[in-house]
């Protein structure tokens, strides 16, 4: 027998569901119930894998926080909800979010940046050990300029 919820209702669960995720983002969250053992609960679990459903691009457009996303993927394996539990597993993915977050505009401008050709070849071929390099474009074409007049 399945209950038909009301629209009232789906907008409610749709708002706890869409919150409850994006607190998972919180790496001192997870912690907290890794520590109270909900992370060990089969029906938490079993919740934690039917939020899946929010990796998809008709839900992703509302979560405000994407990091939400990588930790409910690591939360379906036993290994990451075992470490969690240990506060300074917690703590050093806290302080590497927040590195993230502090450089993060730096990295992506510079990333965005068109690089001059020779430093990019250049850093390629010392990035990828044995690998060669590509080879060099030919230089650009002498302009063609009227013939001088000599007085």
């Amino acid at each position: 027998m399945s209950i038909k919820e009301s629209e009232e209702q789906q907008r409610l669960r749709f708002q706890i569901e869409l919150e409850f995720i994006q607190c998972l983002a919180n790496p001192n969250y997870l912690n907290f119930l890794a520590q109270r053992n909900y992370l060990k609960d089969k029906a938490f679990i079993s919740y934690l894998k039917y939020l899946q459903y929010w990796k998809k691009p008709e839900y992703t457009k509302y979560i405000k926080y994407p990091m939400c996303l990588h930790f409910l993927e690591l939360l379906q394996y036993e290994h990451f909800r075992r470490e969690i539990a240990s506060t300074h597993c917690a703590k050093f993915i806290d302080d590497q979010q927040i590195l993230h977050w502090q450089h993060y505009t730096r990295k992506r401008t510079r990333f965005l940046q068109p690089q001059p050709e020779a430093t990019t070849a250049a850093a390629t071929a010392a990035a990828v050990p044995g690998v060669p390099p590509a080879p060099a474009l030919p230089p650009p074409a002498p302009s063609v300029q009227p013939p001088q007049k000599t007085t």
